[in-house]
Parts: structure tokens; C-alpha cells; sequence
């Protein structure tokens, strides 16, 4: 049954693909994100149904008449950067036999990324990729918090099988970053008086707090440090400090105290991290990671999780273990130079937030300012969670990257004030009246 379901809508995020290709991306976001294919037990769980709407959306850049321009800032420079780095080191791989399959993966995660960026344009574009990013992450989040509170906490949340959010951890960071994105969402339908939006406020809230519950559920032992840092941030970033501190303290004790003993038990090997054999596994990974980068200027590649890397460069040899950090993964990889280079994408991306908070002023662009926090929010989130998780590539956080570009491609566009030409940093303008539908949003 729910391969009949999922069918046709695949079929029609396709189709919509190719006659606009901006919507194909939302497409493209919920099938990467939500990874629906993988909650069917039929045809659909191994359908390429990723391939087929990204095919869609890339025929309908060369017959769609939409806006298709990629902006040339920071973050784009880098990203393609990153990318060429990245095929060069594969070239230079320990394995380079097989490394294959995960470039393949990676460039296909990153060639979207910048599809998105180069097609989305209105407010609405950036707002419907919010929400689309906010349902398929949010139907974890309250499944899982359900879940936990229908079992005491006792089983562990997990997301879909064979996708980058199926582990427990996994899918834990992926929802503390979307906490701060159905923020956002809420922020946007404060001024809204419908009936209706005042009960997705509040089933906004619901998701929030049984989000939350599913990332104590994960038993995930950096989400906790993830989401103890993204409520900081998000406290030290709202306009309402007193009411929203005295609420995370009295929810979050609530939270906590609902959460059986042996949540607790494995929570406090975090203080003895040195008894904890996990713990141990992922700072011998760091270690080999960091004694290949010094040997090999290109690192080694993709697939170097092996005994035979490990009897090189690890100082327990016997114990291999996947990187465990969005750092050493990038660092064992791609060399001291593909770290550098990551890192200055995800810096300039942060700097794109902070230019945008400055820029976004009056009523007119209280939105984009409003996302500009919560999307700092998210990637504190990604940052400090990240550091014990092997998630370099994770789709989610390229596309808040995505929704950052587009913002300040549309406000330096709206301070520039010209029908046509370059503007310096944001790449080329389409001549005036191209997309006046849409470009005349803000």
C-alpha cells in the first residue's frame, strides 16, 4: 500500500521537475531528507526515485524558462572548490578502485546543491524549502518523540535504513539542526490571525517539544552536547531571552526526568570517556586520521576504514572504527588542504548569515533576518554534534546553505538597483523582466 502511495507522487515531483525545475528541487530535498522510498517494504524501497526526479530537473534547466543563474558568492566559490579537490584526491586514493561509488554519491550531493542554489529565487522558493526540510525531518521528530513516550525511553529512535539519517545518532543531529527551522517556521506565522495558522503555531510547538523527546530518545550521546549548544545559541539569538530561558528551564528537567536509568548510565560516560570503549574507538579513528593526513599530502581518499589503513596509522591498530567526526572524516580523506578548504566554505557560510542579519532591515525583510538566526542555530548544532560523527556529506545543512546564497543573492540584488549587469560577489543578473513574476517577491 504505501508503495502505491508513494508512486504518483514521485511521478509528479518529476514531471513538476521539468516544467519547474524549483520545484523538482523541493522534490529532490524530500526524497534525499525524508528518504520516504525506505519506509515502503515493496518496488519503491530500491526505486532510483532520487535519480528520477534529479534527471527531471536537470532536462528541465535546459527546456524551462525559469530564472537559472547561479550566484557568485563566497560559499559557491568554495563548495566548487571543495568539489575539484575532492575528485583529485580520489584520483590520489589508497583504493582508487573503489572509491568510486562514494564520489559518485558526494558529487551528486553537491552538483544538486548547486542546481538549488542556481534555481530557487523568491522568498516563497527559499520558504517552501524551509518547510519541505521541516516536514521531512519533522515526521521524525514527532513519530520519535511518540515513540519515546509511549516506551519510557527505554528503545532507541532510529530514522530510515540505508540513508544517512537510519543511525540513532545520525538521526539525531539532523533533528536538533531542524529545531531551529520549525522556529523559523513559527516566527513566520506569528502575524498570521487565520484560524488555521493558529493551530499550525501550535502543532509547530508540539513538533518542537516532541522533537526534542526523540533526540533524548536517540540515546545519542553528542546530540546531547549538540542540542545543549543549540539551545544556548538559540536562547543567546531570541528577542525574548526571559521567556523562552524560563522555558527550557522548566521543560528540559521535565524532559530529562522522564528518560529510564540506563539513558542516564550511558550519558555519564561522557565524563569517562577514557572507560568507554566507544569512546576510545573514535580518538583512535582521530589518530589515524590525522598521522595519514601528515604522510599523504591528498589523504587517502574515500573507503580507507579498513585493517590495512588502520595498521599503518592508527595507534591501536585492531580497533577500526568509522571517523566519527565531520573533521577527521574530511581530514583523513582529503588532506590538510580539503580540511582548509572545508572549513572555509562552512566559515563563509557562517559569514553570509551574519552579512544578511545586517543587511536584512525593516518590516520588509524581517523574515530574512529571522532566518539568518535560526539557520546559525542549525549549524552551531551541525558544528558541535558533527565533531563525533561521520556526516561531512549530509545533505541538510548544504541546503541551508542554499536558502543563505539565495537571501543575499535577493538582497544585494534589491540594493544594487539595476535592470541588468554585475553585481560585484553575487554572480550575473538576468536581464529586467525575465522572471518578473517571481523576482518582484521579496
Amino acid at each position: 500500500m504505501r508503495d502505491l502511495i508513494l508512486l504518483p507522487l514521485v511521478l509528479i515531483a518529476a514531471a513538476v521537475g521539468l516544467a519547474h525545475p524549483w520545484q523538482g528541487i523541493l522534490g529532490w530535498v524530500w526524497v534525499s531528507v525524508m528518504n520516504p522510498h525506505r519506509l515502503t517494504w515493496g518496488f519503491m524501497s530500491s526505486a532510483p526515485v532520487a535519480a528520477l526526479i534529479g534527471g527531471c530537473v536537470l532536462v528541465g534547466l535546459f527546456i524551462s524558462r525559469d530564472r537559472k543563474s547561479l550566484p557568485l558568492v563566497a560559499p559557491v566559490g568554495w563548495l566548487i572548490l571543495f568539489m575539484i579537490w575532492v575528485s583529485v584526491t580520489s584520483v590520489f586514493a589508497l583504493f582508487p578502485d573503489e572509491v568510486y561509488p562514494m564520489w559518485d554519491k558526494v558529487m551528486k550531493i553537491m552538483f544538486m546543491t548547486l542546481v538549488a542554489t542556481a534555481v530557487l529565487e523568491t522568498r516563497q522558493h527559499v520558504h517552501a524549502l524551509i518547510w519541505m526540510l521541516v516536514i521531512s525531518l519533522g515526521f521524525f521528530g514527532v513519530k520519535g518523540g511518540l515513540f519515546t513516550l509511549a516506551h519510557g525511553g527505554h528503545y532507541q529512535v532510529r530514522g530510515p535504513d540505508s540513508s544517512f539519517i537510519g543511525p540513532n545518532n545520525e538521526l539525531a543531529l539532523a533533528l536538533v539542526m531542524s529545531i531551529p527551522l520549525m522556529r523559523y517556521c513559527q516566527l513566520q506565522l506569528q502575524a498570521q490571525v487565520q484560524a488555521q495558522q493558529v493551530w499550525l503555531r501550535r502543532g509547530l510547538i508540539v513538533a518542537m517539544l516532541l522533537t526534542g523527546l526523540a533526540v533524548l530518545g536517540s540515546q545519542s550521546r553528542g546530540a546531547l552536547v549538540a542540542v545543549s549548544a543549540m539551545a544556548l545559541a538559540l536562547w543567546w539569538n531570541s528577542s525574548r531571552k526571559l521567556a523562552l530561558g524560563v522555558a527550557l528551564v522548566f521543560l528540559s528537567p521535565l524532559m530529562l526526568l522522564f528518560m529510564p536509568d540506563k539513558w542516564w548510565d550511558r550519558m555519564a560516560t561522557i565524563q569517562t570517556y577514557h572507560e568507554d570503549e566507544s569512546a576510545l574507538g573514535r580518538i583512535n579513528a582521530w589518530k589515524m586520521a590525522w598521522n595519514l593526513a601528515r604522510d599523504r599530502f591528498f589523504g587517502g581518499g574515500f573507503e580507507i576504514y579498513n585493517d590495512y589503513v588502520f595498521r599503518l596509522y592508527a595507534p591501536t591498530p585492531e580497533d577500526v572504527h568509522a571517523a566519527h567526526s565531520i573533521y577527521f572524516q574530511v581530514l583523513g580523506e582529503h588532506g590538510f588542504v580539503g580540511l582548509l578548504i572545508y572549513l572555509a566554505f562552512w566559515i563563509s557560510v557562517w559569514r553570509t548569515t551574519r552579512w544578511v542579519q545586517r543587511n536584512a532591515v525593516g518590516e520588509e525583510w524581517r523574515w530574512a533576518a529571522d532566518l539568518s538566526g535560526m539557520v546559525r542555530v542549525s549549524l552551531i548544532g551541525y558544528a558541535v554534534g558533527g565533531a563525533f560523527l561521520s556526516l561531512s556529506y549530509f545533505d541538510l545543512p548544504y541546503y541551508l546553505m542554499v536558502a543563505m546564497v539565495v537571501v543575499r543573492y535577493k538582497l544585494m540584488l534589491d540594493q544594487a538597483a539595476v535592470p541588468y549587469g554585475l553585481v560585484p560577489g553575487a554572480g550575473w543578473l538576468r536581464k529586467a523582466g525575465s522572471s518578473k513574476g517571481n523576482g518582484a517577491q521579496r
